[in-house]
Parts: C-alpha cells; structure tokens; sequence
C-alpha cells in the first residue's frame, strides 16, 4: 500500500518547479548543504549521465547521500526517455518507499528531498502526471517559482495543480531578476496563501569551459549557500515538520473533548482509540493512532479502507478527475438555488440517470442531500400517490408501510418510522414503527454451499435449498416456475389478507433494499423473495382500497401499492450492477440514490418516479405540490462530480475493468441475465465459509460480509467481531485495516477501482485471522 511517509526524526519533501529548467537541483542542492544528515532522491532522471542531477549533488554538497532509481540517456520527456522495461507508477513509489526504509535502518533520521523532473505535470515513464503518481505520498513540496517572462503565470499554475490535489505547500523559493521582479508579485501572492517565499540570488552564468563552471558555481554555492535567507529557509522546513507532528499528536485528544459522533456510544471512546486521518489516497487511510505514539517512530501508516468510507467510495480518495469537476463547478457556478431554474449538470445527471437505471416507469428526478432525505422524499411521494389512489378514511398516522425485518432507511423521523423498532431507534421517543415487516429468507455460504436459508415462519419451513452457484440463485427467471415461487407467493398474499382484512391494517407503500439490507447486518434477501412480494403487492389493489378513480391507460403506472427501492447502499455498481434493481429482474416506481452516486466525494442523493406517481401531486393549490427541498437542493458541485463518476464507472464496465474478477466468478455471460460476480473470489469466499469459527458467508461486487459464530449472543448486541477487526487494524499479518462491524457480522468493502493485487493481499490475510481464532 502506497504511504504518506511521516517520521519523527525523518523529515521528507517533495521538490517541484513550476517548469523546467528553474534550478530545482541548485536549489536541492542549498537545502542539503544546510540539513545535517541529509539524503536526495531522483527517482527518474533523464540525459547524459555527465550532466545527471545526482551527480550534481555529489560534487556540490558531498556530504549528502544520493540515489537515483531510473536513469535515461536521451534528454528527452520520461514518458519518450525509457525504454525497455517501463517501470509503473507503483513501482517507482515502492522503490522511494524502499529507500525511505533504509536510511530509517540506517540512522533514521535527518531530511531527504526527493526532486521530480521538469515540471509539475511532466509525466512519469508510464505518462501520468507526476501531480498525481507522487500523491500517495504527500510529502510538504518545496515549489521551484519561474522567475522568467510569464514565470508569475506559471508559477501560480504550478501552486493550484498541486493545492487541488491535497498537497501542503510549505516553502515557495526562485531566483531573484532584476528585470521581471516575480519574486516581488509571488511573495504578496504566496504571504495570503500562509506561504513563505525566498527569494535567491541568481547562480553565476554557465561557461562553456566545464571547470570554470565548477568553479565559479562553487564559489556561488559557498557565498549564497552560507547566507541567512538559505539558512532560514531549512530552519523552516525543519519548524513546519514539528508544527506538523505536534498537531496530528494532538487532534485525538482534542477531538475526544469537542466531538460528538455518529453511531458510537462514547462511554467506549477515548483519545486512545480515535484514529486520526491525516490524508487519504486510493483504497487507503494515511493515519495515526495516539497508543502507537510511544511504540513507533512511524507516524503515519497506509490503512486499507474496509467500510469504503462508510459505503460511499467508489473511484478511489484523492481522485484527481473528481477534484477537478468539483473545482470546475465551484467556479462556475458556486451554488445557485434550484426551484423555478436549470443547470447544466443537474439536467444532465437527471438524464443520465433515468437513461441508464433502464426502467421505463422512472421519469422523474427529485433531488436532495443525502439517502435519508431521499427516503423521506420517496415516503411521501408513495404515500401521497396511494392516498390520492383510495382516499382512505383514517387517520394519517395510521397508514404503514411494507417492508423487510432488519431494514434501515435513515435516521430523520419520517424515514425512521419506515423500519420496524431496533437499536437504531427504540430509544427515539417520536419513534413510531408504521407498518409490517417480513421475515424473509437468506443467502448464504454455508459451509462450501450456497444456500436460501428459510426464516424462523411456519410457512416457509421447507424452503431452505442449496444451489450450484450464486448465479442459480439470482437466475429469477428459471425460478419463478419453482415450487419455492408459489410457496413465497402464497404467504404473502396470505399474510397481507390477514393484516389487511382481520387486523385492519391500511398501506401506503411497498419500501424495501434490493438484494442486501445494510445496516440491518448485510442481510442478503433471496432475490425471488423480493421479486415474488413486489409481484403480489402489485396485484393487490382490490386489497389494499377501493380505487376511487378510472384504472390508469399507463401501462408502466403502479399497481397494488407504490413501490420504492431504496438503492442508497446497493445501487450504481455496488453490487457489480448500475442498478441493484436489475437483480430482481423486477422495476420499482421510486427509487432512491446516494453513496456512490458522487464517487466518494460529496453528498447527494436522488430520488427518481413514475409519472403516476408525480401526477398526484399536481393540483389547483400549493398545497397539492410535493412541498420538500434543501438549499442545497442538486448543488452543481455534486451534479457535475456525479456525471463525472457514473461516467467513469460505466466505462469501467465497459471496457473489462472488472473482468478479472468477474472471470473468478465464471465470467460474464450475454446470453445470461443472472450472471452476478464479487470482486472477493469465490475460492476465497467458500474457504472462508469453512473456517470454524464462521456461520456463513456473502459476496457481491465489491461487499463482503462474514457472519461469525456466536451462540450467547445475537444481532448487534454480539461482539465477536471486535477481535478480528482489531487483528486486522493491528497490521502485525498484513496490511492494516481500518473496518466497522455489526454486532457478529464482519465486513469489509472495495471501491470500484480496488486493485486485484490489493483483493488478493486482504483475502490472506483475512484468512489468517480467521484460522487464528481472532475473535473476542
């Protein structure tokens, strides 16, 4: 895993010029003259070997130790330079990362500078920009400022690539010009940004005569080198690194007195055991424990992601592309309120999504901040569109919903009260479950098998059943004849004759997650469940209320009762699909969309209908409208991030990005609809459903969830989950990783963008843990 190196005692910069040519190595050069102890690295040099910069280094400031990983001759690009065998952007980032765990083998301690080529976007030998292959790192940069024509340009250029990537700028230097005066523009530009700029004397002039070169740049070296500004200006450094270490010291402590946080109970919670994320990059944390602090010289260590920044991450933290289309929106537009206008990107997602989700009942689009919200919005959009439907004569609080036991749709009161009573919300005081909530049956590795496990009701006792492979049980189709379709057929039609016609109850909506409920403990529904509930709701109507209106000419308007998909969690490939929807073989007529819809960046939500269902909003007075907003309501930030992310993702799919793991699962099929894949290989999942300690096991796209064997406790009061977690977050076996569990479930999740390499390297060590009993 690619690391933000912070030591104690090591201190390490990034040295970037604003273009080539500005003396990056001269200026290298005075910072290692001035630096006890120091080191330099070139990772990738180009040109003759006479004029390396490395070389340079030597012969100016001997007492450094240098290294150079990539050398070519041509004074060429480095992507047009090397030749051969290309090294990756991995691979010259494990070969800093290596040199970096031998001068701490060595001594441990001083500074090392390590100087790019060319400038700040000049690609590596693979061709990316250096901006973005030496992010994983996110050493403080020392900027190399143009002092030529069009240098004032360049130079802020140069700041804002790197400042829209997450880097720290600590020290702004160039040479001093007499004619252009940048230096003078600079300093009052980089003083705002909280910068110090040094300006230097200019280097003497190069003579064609090589030892009158030498020379004269010695004696330049030993004058200006020697002077207080460069003096100073390693001071500086030597500061920002304290300033540094003292402040990510700190932030536990002063975050266990100030913070109140989400779904913790804080009587557990200490500074001890509050991470401190200082950056992140890719699949993982850079982060710091304060109980390492004593124990490690190490400050900051990469830790794998496991929740995917709670369910939320899709391309990767720290992407570049997503960067640039926030900045790009901010600066277009800001935000600007969305009732009564348009723009670009919220019409263009609106499009994009009812394009590609592929359900003809959807034709509208809602937005709003987050998949609460969105649920809140979809509640009253179902309930509304029933009411205006059979005009029941009850009371408002009466009417329930149908769900799922185990379902979660946010924690605002209305969405709250869409999920039968739990931890989650029993001690909510306006908490009131409205509805009924079926047991339902799961799948499940067991033991090597797939299996549909049947719940604890008396009319689904015999419908457990094994399968082949996970792609039999989502093949709905050849089901749906089975002997299993009409058992679950009859006991909801069965089911809902009773609440409706003996205990009097009225509903509104059929509201459930497609495939997995999250929260609930990664439940993974059978999908002919599902499929077969939706089916019998919709053929309901007769049950559900007198129809007070002409049936619809609409063939895609709802019947029986609304039906909302809550894709907040599974949706948008999640579960290898852009529409968990697709699953089910089976379309809602709301469905709602979150997490991944920004890729991980900002919040946003979105909740798309049929038009049977707006139309029963549409009236004679303001109080017929759906009365709902935010004002944030489809922020062109988040709209435009998320077209920029689905669109990545769908060429993801496209163009075989997942093709090696779906190979692991029997590859795609065309003529299959069924066929399903998990980016966690199927070998790896039936091993881990052997291992003593493991109840069951499910994967799907990039989830994972491993349910451990617990027989005092059930649900999220167990916690025999801890022990793994903590084994896994020790990084004592492999990689660190930072996971969340629930109650006996353990799980972990991927971006979209997660390496196979890295899928491989978690799933050993996962088994480690597993066949070592780490488990509380």
């Amino acid at each position: 895993m690619s690391q933000s190196t912070l030591h104690r005692h090591l201190k390490t910069h990034l040295i970037f010029g604003a273009n080539t040519s500005l003396g990056k190595t001269i200026i290298s050069t005075l910072l290692l003259r001035n630096t006890p102890y120091s080191h330099y690295l070139k990772p990738v040099s180009t040109g003759p070997s006479r004029e390396a910069d490395d070389g340079h280094i030597s012969k100016f400031a001997a007492s450094a130790k240098v290294k150079c990983l990539y050398q070519y001759k041509e004074a060429l690009s480095p992507h047009l330079a090397a030749t051969g065998d290309v090294p990756n952007d991995l691979t010259i980032l494990r070969g800093v990362q290596e040199y970096v765990q031998r001068i701490k083998e060595d001594s441990g301690r001083g500074s090392l500078f390590l100087e790019t080529a060319g400038g700040v976007h000049s690609p590596t030998p693979s061709g990316t920009s250096q901006a973005d292959a030496y992010r994983p790192l996110r050493w403080p940069i020392c900027l190399v400022a143009d002092s030529r024509l069009g240098g004032i340009s360049a130079s802020i250029s140069a700041f804002e690539s790197l400042h829209l990537r997450g880097y720290d700028l600590d020290v702004v230097c160039m040479f001093e010009d007499g004619q252009y005066q940048n230096h003078v523009y600079l300093r009052d530009y980089f003083e705002k940004k909280g910068v110090n700029l040094v300006a230097i004397p200019r280097p003497p002039e190069r003579n064609q005569v090589v030892e009158k070169d030498e020379e004269k740049l010695g004696e330049w070296y030993e004058k200006v080198g020697g002077s207080d500004v460069v003096k100073e200006m390693a001071e500086s450094l030597m500061e920002r690194h304290k300033t540094r270490l003292s402040n990510i010291d700190s932030m536990a402590g002063r975050a266990y007195n100030k913070i109140w946080y989400p779904f913790t109970q804080h009587t557990s919670v200490s500074p001890r055991n509050i991470l401190t994320i200082d950056s992140a990059s890719g699949d993982c944390f850079q982060g710091h424990k304060a109980s390492e602090r004593n124990k490690e010289l190490e400050v900051l260590e990469p830790m794998f992601d496991g929740s995917a920044s709670w369910w939320t991450q899709g391309l990767g933290h720290g992407n570049p592309e997503l960067s640039l289309a926030a900045a790009y929106s901010a600066g277009r537009y800001g935000h600007v309120m969305f009732a009564g206008t348009i723009h670009e990107p919220a019409l263009k997602l609106a499009e994009n999504l009812l394009k590609h989700l592929q359900n003809l009942r959807l034709q509208k689009c809602f937005f709003s901040d987050n998949g609460s919200t969105g649920m809140e919005v979809a509640t009253k959009m179902a309930l509304s569109a029933a009411y205006e439907k059979y005009k029941w004569d009850k009371p408002k609080n009466e009417i329930g919903v149908i769900g799922l036991k185990g379902s979660y749709h946010g924690d605002t009161i209305g969405a709250m009260d869409c999920s039968e009573p739990s931890t989650f919300n029993e001690k909510v005081h306006w908490y009131k479950g409205r509805g009924y909530w079926f047991d339902f049956p799961q799948v499940k590795m067991i033991n090597g098998q797939w299996t549909v496990r049947a719940p604890e009701v008396p009319e689904l006792a015999d419908v457990s059943s094994e399968y082949n492979s996970l792609g039999e049980v989502f093949d709905i189709q050849a089901r749906l004849s089975s002997p299993i379709a009409r058992k679950y057929r009859r006991y909801v039609r069965e089911t809902l004759h009773k609440l409706v016609k003996e205990d009097k109850m009225t509903f509104g909506a059929l509201i459930m997650e497609p495939v997995i409920l999250g929260a609930g403990g990664m439940l993974s529904a059978d999908p002919l469940f599902q499929h077969c509930l939706v089916e019998v709701v919709r053929e309901g109507s007769s049950l559900f209320g007198p129809a007070m209106t002409s049936p619809a000419s609409d063939p895609d308007a709802w019947s029986g009762l609304p039906v909302v998909f809550d894709e907040v969690f599974t949706g948008l490939y999640r579960l290898g699909r852009f529409s968990a929807a697709s699953l089910l073989q089976i379309d809602p007529d709301v469905s709602v969309h979150a997490k991944l819809l920004t890729g991980g960046l900002v919040p946003l939500c979105t909740t798309l209908a049929s038009n049977s269902i707006y139309s029963a909003f549409l009236g004679s007075e303001k109080r017929d409208a759906l009365l709902h907003g935010h004002s944030y309501t489809a922020h062109p930030i988040g709209c435009h991030v998320a077209n920029t992310s689905l669109t990545r993702m769908r060429e993801m799919d496209q163009d075989g990005s997942w093709q090696t793991f779906k190979n692991g699962w029997g590859g795609e099929s065309k003529t299959n609809k069924s066929s399903v894949w998990s980016m966690w290989s199927e070998d790896f999942v039936r091993s881990v459903s052997k291992q003593e300690s493991v109840e069951s096991v499910f994967a799907l796209g990039s989830v994972l969830a491993i349910s451990l064997c617990d027989d005092a406790n059930a649900g999220y009061s167990s916690s025999v989950a801890a022990g793994l977690q903590q084994w896994l977050s020790s990084g004592e076996n492999g990689p660190k990783v930072h996971s969340r569990v629930l109650g006996n479930v353990f799980y972990l999740m991927a971006s979209q963008k997660t390496s196979q390499v890295m899928i491989q390297s978690l799933e050993a060590t996962l088994m480690k843990g597993l066949a070592s009993g780490s488990k509380s």
